[in-house]
């Protein structure tokens, strides 16, 4: 499998997404809790990055499951494959998509923080061993104090490597980082000099190949953590609820072909690998460490729980801590992440993520 979405952070990637962030004290003063209004439209544009756990859109589209899905509530959706993931974002961010798979990390500090009103409409899955930490000569996470750890900086990685060592009793303070590509690492992990790196498949099934090599934390130690979403526009999704119909119930019935486990079940994952561009076996690999919510009831269950603001706060705490929510944010409240339960983290009055789990809820209910 190709991840070139996640190179951007090597080339435009992180510039754009500290540019992006640094828009977020400008929007302050529009900041009602509530979204702006659009004009309601029948043709719409969603994003996608080769992953995992987004393959289900590209075989969705492939099948004609999301024109079936579109043509019963009277829509037409694009869907959009951009190779470059930060580009992707950038394009939503900027109102050129309407709606794009991203992490709730990326969500937060990339449209979020850049002032774009986002709701999560589907908690598709979270990585569930998809992205670990391998030293040489460790066996443990307390073996990496003083250590020089290779990763791609402030991404998804650098939030594991924060989290491995809280978990740890250690602090980020206790190493050094060097901002690495993923197209880099594992020739990196190589090199006499480099002890120790965090990454994410497929790189990360190389790199725990070498001699010598031992993985001493993974995101399966995170449950939830890491999640992978379909964002979509708060002010599209309001005016336009045909779409989040129409996405949802599209998702929720690749879901149903892929949890069977029968011909049907192999013939769409072979097909995933096919569009991702590895083979069954590998890909079928990565869907072990990705844990997918296959049945909507679940999805909702935890967007209704305690945990997913737990979560979601240690994910804002770090991304305020490495200045992901730009220079004009005073504090981790400056952005306000609004939960189903009634729950606000951060500002009430600047809300620009939204957990909204209601149309999960109408699959969960048959009423699709």
């Amino acid at each position: 499998m190709t991840f070139e979405w996640k190179k951007a952070a090597n080339a435009i990637g992180l510039a754009s997404l500290l540019l992006l962030s640094a828009c977020s004290g400008a929007k302050k003063e529009d900041g009602a809790a509530t979204a702006a209004t659009e004009a309601p439209k029948t043709e719409f544009n969603i994003g996608w990055s080769i992953y995992a756990g987004w393959m289900p859109w590209a075989y969705a589209d492939k099948s004609g499951i999301l024109k079936k899905w579109g043509d019963k509530y009277g829509i037409k959706i694009n869907l959009i494959q951009v190779n470059d993931y930060v580009e992707s974002l950038n394009q939503y961010t900027a109102g050129k998509l309407d709606g794009v798979g991203s992490t709730n990390m990326d969500a937060l500090t990339i449209p979020a923080a850049g002032g774009k009103d986002t709701t999560a409409l589907i908690m598709g899955d979270y990585s569930n061993g998809n992205d670990g930490i391998v030293l040489k000569g460790g066996t443990t996470v307390a073996a990496m104090k003083g250590r020089t750890v290779n990763l791609v900086e402030l991404s998804v990685s650098h939030y594991l490597l924060a989290r491995a060592l809280e978990e740890n009793g250690l602090k980020l303070s206790d190493v050094k980082t060097v901002n690495t590509s993923d197209a880099d690492i594992v020739s990196a992990f190589t090199s006499p000099e480099v002890t120790a790196v965090a990454a994410w498949n497929p790189q990360l099934a190389e790199i725990k190949k070498a001699a010598g090599a031992t993985e001493v934390f993974d995101s399966s130690k995170i449950p939830n953590e890491i999640q992978d979403l379909m964002t979509v526009s708060t002010a599209t999704l309001k005016a336009n609820p045909n779409l989040g119909k129409a996405l949802v119930g599209a998702w929720y019935e690749v879901m149903g072909i892929m949890a069977k486990g029968d011909a049907q079940s192999k013939a769409a994952i072979a097909e995933m690998a096919k569009l991702s561009g590895t083979t069954t076996e590998n890909y079928e690999a990565q869907l072990k460490t990705t844990y997918l919510y296959y049945k909507p009831a679940d999805a909702v269950a935890y967007n209704m729980s305690a945990e997913i603001i737990k979560h979601e706060d240690a994910v804002r705490q770090f991304s305020f801590a490495k200045g992901l929510f730009g220079p004009n944010a005073r504090s981790v409240d400056a952005i306000g992440i609004e939960f189903p339960n009634g729950k606000v983290l951060g500002d009430k009055a600047n809300i620009r993520l939204r957990f909204d789990p209601s149309f999960m809820q109408m699959a969960a209910d048959g009423k699709l």
